[in-house]
């Protein structure tokens, strides 16, 4: 059965860190793809953005 795990962070590193843990619990071979993306928006108080970081791991169970 083909699955997918979803992750969104504020923060690359603890979006690698999530992900890092995640794969340490599966078999590498049973790994289809990861689809990964960032997403910036202003934030309307500030001059400042906000930043979205996500990933989708797609896997065999």
């Amino acid at each position: 059965m083909i699955q997918v795990k979803l992750f969104d962070r504020e923060h690359e590193k603890d979006l690698e860190k999530e992900m890092n843990r995640f794969l340490r619990g599966i078999d590498e071979r049973s790994l289809l793809d990861i689809k990964y993306n960032v997403a910036a928006m202003p934030e309307e108080e500030e001059e400042e953005q906000i930043y979205c970081f996500t990933a989708m791991i797609i896997y065999k169970a």
